[in-house]
């Protein structure tokens, strides 16, 4: 068995932009493009880049919620990309999702017993009715909810605890893979904290793995084993989570991490203010996406894409001028 659960492989995903009167393609947007990493067994590889880069693109391409354009994606060693929908529905008991909106993500009609239940009933599982109670006390009890939980509605509960419902409601089929797509933005901050320690007890506990998205560059570092950052669909440097922290080679890495707030006001500390917006990705410029921001730019990166570089067997970064 390889130590890799999950290996993507040049994985794209193209949305085709239609007009004219007949509705024909007049372009594309590389919401993904050619972008390739693995996830150890019981790791959690955090993702992170500005809004619209293509996170929450690229989770939902890998479980196939948006069916990729090209690319592989093996997951326990089969590549799942052709797998027909009877085998994608029984390969879901393996991969979930926590999504990051609790209030929108839980159907207000149903009971959390209800909510519980329902992948239970999809899958085949704990189809005695005594069994399937006593799995659903479990599950609430893994979460940190009281038993009298499962016959109240979404409505009753905050958002933390909503939040604890999902993540509980992908734990109820016994998943080895979960998709955390920021699970803890639509939170307080003190609540965020709570869930992130609920999240690595309960991978240390029935050894999950995770692909953790989020904006919050703090929180992925606290909880990810590796780290890759994301820019305009590319993945641009991916790296141990302590190595990417303190020795980024990419410009685009450098300047988003000189974001993360200090908690001394009073501690130098270099702020990279990066020019111009966010290129748009129907029409991404040449060469090196990030050119046209980078202070570091030569004819080099305007002219061609940068191939994938190996600081170490850990640390790969894609840039012509590294720091």
């Amino acid at each position: 068995m390889s130590d890799y659960l999950l290996e993507v492989n040049n994985l794209c995903k193209r949305f085709p932009i239609k007009g004219g009167l007949f509705g024909r393609e007049v372009g594309h947007v590389n919401a993904v493009n050619n972008v390739s990493f693995k996830i150890k067994r019981g790791e959690t590889l955090g993702l992170v880049g500005e809004s619209g880069c293509g996170k929450t693109t690229l989770g939902r391409s890998v479980l196939r919620l948006i069916e990729p354009t090209s690319g592989e994606i093996i997951f326990n060693g089969e590549n799942i990309v052709n797998y027909d929908k009877n085998k994608m529905r029984e390969l879901r008991r393996k991969m979930q999702i926590i999504f990051q909106d609790p209030y929108a993500s839980l159907n207000p009609r149903m009971t959390v017993g209800n909510i519980l239940a329902e992948p239970m009933e999809i899958h085949g599982l704990n189809t005695d009715k005594a069994a399937r109670k006593k799995r659903l006390l479990e599950l609430l009890d893994q979460v940190q909810l009281p038993s009298d939980a499962l016959n109240k509605y979404p409505h009753e509960f905050s958002g933390g605890q909503r939040q604890r419902v999902c993540i509980a409601r992908a734990l109820a089929v016994e998943p080895e893979f979960i998709i955390c797509d920021e699970p803890v933005s639509a939170l307080d901050v003190s609540v965020q904290a709570q869930v992130v320690n609920l999240l690595m007890d309960l991978q240390k506990d029935l050894g999950l793995t995770y692909l953790f998205i989020a904006h919050d560059l703090k929180v992925v570092e606290y909880i990810s084993s590796r780290v890759a950052v994301m820019y305009l669909g590319n993945m641009v440097e991916v790296a141990e989570s302590s190595e990417l922290y303190g020795n980024a080679k990419h410009p685009y890495t450098k300047a988003l991490f000189s974001a993360i707030p200090k908690p001394d006001p009073n501690l130098n500390k270099e702020r990279i203010i990066l020019e111009g917006d966010i290129p748009s990705p129907m029409n991404p410029p040449s060469g090196c996406h990030f050119h046209p921001r980078c202070w570091l730019a030569s004819d080099e990166c305007r002219s061609s894409y940068p191939n994938s570089t190996n600081q170490s067997e850990t640390h790969q970064y894609k840039c012509h001028n590294p720091l």
